[in-house]
């Protein structure tokens, strides 16, 4: 170990990701079954584009292909679905803002307690998980926003203004997506409604800075989440998903300007196991830094 240093684990705001060490300690280290494959297959995912979803013509189209995306990979990208660039572009430039604030300034955030609404950290339980992972994060609720928003981060100055567009928008689109998924089981447009407009929009702003040896540690480890389904935006490529009918991973290839939709572990319940939630970990480079912004979209029951 370089430096002397032999930590088994980092605190918030000393991780090896937050110090940009040129090495990658051991308890970033993951076992070589569960290490990713820096030239995976890339896989062919769905492509929905959504620009005729309100035209009765095109939009049964649309519909079978959503519900034909969702029992297959559990994975789809959006085209067309409505949140302009200048909208997406200033989301992220906000979130690579804050991640480049003063530790301090980032550490007014800083805790372990996931019920806090807005939360920053490193890796997944700081200082309790025996492998780290080599991501940095800021969580907040979005829904309502007049009711979370006042107390997201002041920096950078244009942080809520910009990251309140991206999820005013976003929330608008979840609401058009869960009446084409219901549509697509068969249970008619409106079944969420109710529940929907209740329900919560939690934003994930992840950061995973380049690592000197992407081949031993992750982002993030293997997961489903625990939404309804997640919209993804993401700067650059990084996401990998399981295919389900092997075991292998394949890496997702970016398109520009799309969204990325993953069916959730609350509509693989509620379709009774027809959609599943895709299963996905995060692939690290040496060579920038990635962004992305998970909004986790569920009701309170189903």
């Amino acid at each position: 170990m370089e430096d002397g240093d032999t930590s088994s684990s980092f605190p918030i705001g000393k991780s090896a990701q937050d110090k940009g060490l040129s090495y990658v300690p051991d308890c970033y280290v993951v076992p070589p079954p569960q290490r990713s494959n820096l030239t995976p297959e890339t896989t062919n995912v769905p492509v929905v584009d959504l620009a005729g979803l309100h035209d009765p013509g095109e939009r049964s189209h649309i519909i079978k292909d959503i519900g034909s995306a969702s029992r297959g990979l559990g994975f789809f990208q959006i085209i067309n679905h409505g949140v302009c660039q200048s909208v997406l572009d200033g989301a992220l430039s906000s979130a690579f803002d804050f991640f480049n604030l003063p530790m301090e300034k980032k550490l007014e955030f800083m805790s372990n307690d996931v019920h806090k609404p807005v939360r920053y950290g490193t890796s997944l339980k700081d200082g309790i998980d025996k492998v780290q992972f080599w991501r940095i994060f800021l969580k907040h609720y979005a829904h309502p926003l007049k009711d979370w928003v006042e107390l997201w981060p002041k920096s950078p100055a244009n942080y809520r203004e910009n990251m309140g567009k991206y999820a005013t928008d976003v929330r608008k689109l979840a609401l058009e997506l869960t009446t084409a998924i219901t549509e697509s089981l068969g249970i008619g447009p409106t079944y969420l409604n109710n529940k929907m407009e209740e329900g919560m929009q939690v934003m994930a702003i992840n950061c995973y800075p380049a690592c000197p040896k992407p081949e031993l540690a992750l982002g993030l480890p293997p997961h489903s989440d625990y939404s309804c389904f997640t919209i993804l935006l993401q700067s650059s490529q990084g996401l990998e998903i399981m295919d389900r009918n092997d075991g292998t991973w394949r890496a997702v290839l970016k398109l520009d300007s799309a969204l990325q939709v993953h069916v959730g572990d609350h509509l693989e319940v509620l379709s009774n196991g027809l959609y599943k939630g895709v299963v996905h970990r995060v692939a690290l480079n040496t060579e920038r830094t990635r962004i992305s912004i998970a909004s986790f979209i569920q009701t309170l029951k189903i």
